[in-house]
C-alpha cells in the first residue's frame, strides 16, 4: 500500500493537476498481433479546467480517459497526479484514487438496475466509509440540487435518459468529484436533455472541479475551454491552457488507503444490502441453489437426532439398571438358570460380597421361565427369586404395595411381587391384586406388590414381563437348586468400581479354590463401549449426511460463477466508483454465506420436521443444541468456503474489462 501524502495547500497555476509523460498503451490481441491504442501521449490538465478530448471512434480517447481515471494502466510512460507518479500504484490505491479523486459520468449512465436514484448516488461514498444516515442526507441533498428530489426511490428503468444521467452526475459528486471524467455524456440523449447535462458540466467547472469530457462531437467539444484532438493514439492538436489560470485548492491530503472500522462496516452493509437484493431478483435460482444445502442439513439434523435418540435409549435401559453395578455371572453358556444353571455361584457368596468395602448391596439371582394362573388366565413369563435389596439395587422401586423382607425369605414365605405386564395380563380389569392369591407353577403365592413400569431391555425384551419371589422359596418351592444365575453388586462409590471389582474377584477366587469360574461385568465399561459404538454409529451417519453438504457447496460455487459472470459490468461500475478488491470479495462471500446461512435455518426446521416424523412412529429421537450449530456453521462454512474461488475471481476482475462486458 502506498503512503504518499498530498498536502492540502493551494496548488500553485504552474502545477498541472494531471500529467502524462510518453503514455503508451498496448493491447494484445489473439494471433500474437499487437495493437497500439496509444502512442507516446504527453499532457498536462491544471485544476480547475474544462478540457474536451476529441476524436473518432477508435482514435485512443476513451482509453486515455481509462488511463487518466486510474480504471486502466499504462503499458509504458509516466502518469503523475499533483506531481506524484501513480501508474505503478497497486489495485486498492488505484481505487482510493477514483474514490476520492475522480468522478464518472458514462455514455450508458452505468447505473445499477435494481438499485434506487438515491442508492446508485450513494454507492461511492459507501466505499468512502461513510454512515448511512449522512450518506443518504447527501445524496438527498445532490439529486434535489439536479431536480431529482421527487425521483429519489425510482430505479433506473423508472427514469428518463436525461434524469438517468443527472443520477450519474450526482453519483461523480458524491465524495466531492475533483475531477469529473465525461465520456460521451450527451451520446445517448436528446438534443433537450444533453444540453442541460453540458451547461451542468459548465457550473461544476465553475465551482473549481476539473472537468474532462471525451467527445467524437466539435460541437460538444466547443462547450470546452480547451479542445485536445487525438488520432491513432497521438494527439494532434491542442489549444492550449487558459490564459487565466486561478488557484484551485487540490483537496487531497493523503494517496493510500486504510481500511477503518466505519469503511468496513458501511462496506458490510451495502454487501449484505445488495447480495440480498440479487438473489431476490433470481428468486428461483437461490431457491434452487438452497435446495443442497437444506437437504445436508436436515440430513444432518435428523440423522444425528434418530443416533442420539437410540444412543440415549440404550444408555437409559443401562443407567435403569444402574452404571453403579457389577454383575457376577457363571463362566459358561447357560446364563439363564433354573434346572440347567451353571454350580459356581452361591447364595453365600452374595453374603460374603455384601461384607466388603465399597459394596452397599449384593443381590443374588435365579430365573427361569413359569406359568403364573389367576382365575381362568394362565401365562408364561419369568420369576426371578431374589433378595429384598432388589428395589435399591436396581433402583426399581414398588408402584403399590410392598415389596417382600428379609423375613419372608428366611421364613421361605409363598409371597410375590409382580410386573405391569403380569399384571395387566392376569388382571385386565385393573382390579386390586394385593391379598389375591395366583398360582405360579401351581403353587399359591400372595401377591403383596406391583412394580413400578421399566420398559424394555437393551436387547429389546419387556422388563417388566416378570414376578419376584423370595430367593430361599423360589429355590425350594420352584426351582429345585442352590446356584444362582447372577450375583449384582452396587457400589457406593463409582469412581472405585474398578478397585472394588477386583476385591470382588479376589474374594470369589479365595472361596471357589483358585477356580475363575465366573466372569464380572462392570456396567460402566459397558455403557463406555455402548457409547462409543453409537457416537461411531452417529459419526457414520452425519459423515453420510455431510456429502449433501458438500453437493449444496458445489451447487453454490457453480451459482456464484454464473453470478459473477453474469454481473461483471456491476462489479466494473463499482470498481469505477472506488470498490476495493476486498469490497468486491465481501459482498460476494456475502452472498454465498447468505444463501447457505438462510439454507442452514432452513434445514435445520425441516431436519426437526423429518425426525418428529419419523418418532411420530415409534422411532427414538433426541434432539441437542450442539448438532444443530455444528450443521448451520458447516452450512455457512460451505457457502464461505466454496463461494470464496467466485468471489476472488470477481474481486481480481479489470475494472475496464467489466466495464466493457455487456
Amino acid at each position: 500500500m502506498s503512503d504518499f501524502v498530498f498536502r492540502a495547500s493551494d496548488v500553485a497555476e504552474t502545477t498541472p493537476l494531471i500529467e502524462l509523460k510518453d503514455i503508451r498503451k498496448t493491447f494484445s490481441t489473439g494471433g500474437d498481433v499487437r495493437v497500439d491504442a496509444l502512442r507516446g501521449v504527453s499532457l498536462s490538465i491544471y485544476p480547475g479546467e474544462f478540457v474536451a478530448i476529441m476524436g473518432v471512434s477508435g482514435s485512443g480517447k476513451s482509453t486515455l480517459m481509462n488511463i487518466l481515471g486510474c480504471l486502466d494502466r499504462p503499458t509504458g510512460g509516466t502518469y503523475l497526479f499533483a506531481g506524484h507518479d501513480v501508474s505503478g500504484l497497486d489495485p486498492d490505491t488505484l481505487a482510493w484514487l477514483r474514490r476520492e479523486a475522480f468522478g464518472f459520468i458514462f455514455q450508458s449512465y452505468n447505473l445499477l438496475a435494481t438499485a434506487t436514484a438515491e442508492e446508485n448516488v450513494e454507492i461511492p461514498a459507501v466505499y468512502a466509509g461513510l454512515g448511512p444516515s449522512e450518506r443518504k442526507q447527501r445524496a438527498k441533498a445532490l439529486l434535489e440540487r439536479l431536480g431529482l428530489g421527487d425521483r429519489l426511490t425510482h430505479r433506473p428503468n423508472q427514469l428518463s435518459g436525461g434524469q438517468q444521467q443527472r443520477v450519474s452526475v450526482a453519483r461523480a459528486l458524491m465524495n466531492g468529484g475533483q475531477v469529473i471524467l465525461a465520456d460521451e455524456p450527451t451520446g445517448s440523449l436528446d438534443s433537450k436533455s444533453g444540453a442541460e447535462v453540458l451547461a451542468l458540466l459548465e457550473q461544476l467547472t465553475t465551482e473549481g472541479h476539473t472537468v474532462i469530457l471525451i467527445t467524437h462531437d466539435a460541437k460538444i467539444a466547443a462547450h470546452a475551454h480547451r479542445v485536445i484532438e487525438i488520432h491513432d493514439g497521438e494527439i494532434v492538436s491542442d489549444s492550449g491552457t487558459p490564459a487565466k489560470q486561478t488557484k484551485i485548492a487540490v483537496g487531497i491530503s493523503r494517496l493510500g488507503d486504510r481500511p477503518t472500522k466505519a469503511t468496513f462496516r458501511a462496506g458490510l452493509d451495502e454487501s449484505l444490502r445488495m447480495a440480498t437484493r440479487s438473489l431476490r431478483a433470481n428468486i428461483f435460482r437461490t431457491v434452487l441453489t438452497l435446495l443442497g444445502i437444506v437437504i445436508g442439513v436436515s440430513s444432518v439434523v435428523a440423522m444425528l437426532a434418530i443416533g442420539e435418540g437410540a444412543k440415549q435409549q440404550i444408555i437409559d435401559q443401562i443407567a435403569s439398571l444402574g452404571t453403579n453395578l457389577l454383575i457376577i455371572r457363571p463362566s459358561g453358556r447357560n446364563w439363564r438358570g433354573g434346572p440347567g444353571i451353571i454350580a459356581t455361584l452361591t447364595p453365600e457368596d452374595a453374603e460374603a460380597i455384601a461384607e466388603l468395602p465399597n459394596v452397599m448391596s449384593a443381590m443374588p439371582d435365579i430365573e427361569d421361565d413359569v406359568t403364573i394362573r389367576y382365575g381362568n388366565v394362565d401365562y408364561r413369563t419369568d420369576v426371578s427369586a431374589t433378595t429384598s435389596v432388589l428395589p435399591m439395587t436396581r433402583n426399581w422401586p414398588v408402584a403399590y404395595g410392598s415389596f417382600f423382607t428379609d423375613v419372608d425369605n428366611d421364613e421361605y414365605a409363598t409371597v410375590t411381587v409382580l410386573g405391569q405386564t403380569i399384571y395387566d395380563t392376569l388382571f385386565p380389569d385393573g382390579s386390586d391384586p394385593i391379598g389375591k392369591y395366583v398360582l405360579i407353577e401351581n403353587v399359591p403365592f400372595l401377591v403383596i406388590g406391583i412394580m413400578s413400569s421399566k420398559g424394555a431391555t437393551a436387547r429389546g425384551d419387556d422388563s417388566d414381563d416378570i414376578a419376584f419371589v423370595p430367593l430361599n422359596t423360589g429355590m425350594l418351592r420352584l426351582f429345585g437348586v442352590r446356584f444362582l444365575r447372577s450375583i449384582t453388586v452396587a457400589v457406593q462409590d463409582i469412581t472405585q468400581i474398578d478397585n472394588t471389582q477386583a476385591m470382588v474377584e479376589d474374594m470369589l477366587r479365595v472361596r471357589h479354590n483358585g477356580a475363575e469360574d465366573y466372569r464380572v461385568r462392570n456396567m460402566v465399561d459397558l455403557l463406555e463401549t455402548v457409547t462409543t459404538t453409537q457416537d461411531t454409529l452417529t459419526m457414520l451417519l452425519g459423515s453420510v449426511a455431510a456429502i449433501s453438504l458438500l453437493v449444496g457447496g458445489i451447487g453454490i460455487m457453480n451459482i456464484m460463477l454464473v453470478s459473477v459472470t453474469e454481473r461483471t459490468r456491476e462489479i466494473g461500475i463499482r470498481m469505477a466508483t472506488g470498490a476495493r478488491q476486498r469490497d468486491i470479495l465481501q459482498q460476494f462471500l456475502s452472498e454465498a454465506v447468505i444463501v447457505s446461512g438462510f439454507g442452514g435455518v432452513i434445514g435445520i426446521l425441516a431436519g426437526i420436521a423429518v425426525a418428529l416424523v419419523i418418532g411420530a412412529f415409534g422411532n427414538p429421537i433426541t434432539f441437542t443444541w450442539m448438532p444443530m450449530v455444528l450443521a448451520f456453521a458447516c452450512a455457512t462454512a460451505t457457502g464461505l468456503i466454496f463461494g470464496y474461488a467466485p468471489a476472488r475471481k470477481a474481486a481480481r476482475l479489470d475494472p475496464v474489462v467489466a466495464l466493457s462486458n455487456e
